[in-house]
């Protein structure tokens, strides 16, 4: 799960590469813009949609596994 959450952040983001510790604190590009685009690209991924309080969660990629698992995506 976690590779297809990179590849659909690297397209978001525009980037070569994700690092596993990528996070709105590091990431030039993570703006509200790009958070939003990347939340509707990971309910179309997984066939998923996501409340505010998910998204707000959000806020790295190890967040967004943990919400997409408490959503039993897997």
């Amino acid at each position: 799960m976690r590779e297809k959450i990179k590849t659909i952040m690297k397209s978001v983001f525009e980037l070569p590469d994700i690092p596993d510790d990528i996070s709105m604190d590091n990431c030039e590009q993570w703006d509200s813009l790009h958070h939003l685009s990347l939340v509707i690209e990971l309910e179309a991924l997984f066939n998923v949609s996501f409340k505010l309080q998910d998204t707000v969660k959000m806020k790295n990629l190890e967040a967004i596994e943990n919400v997409l698992k408490n959503k039993n995506i897997i």
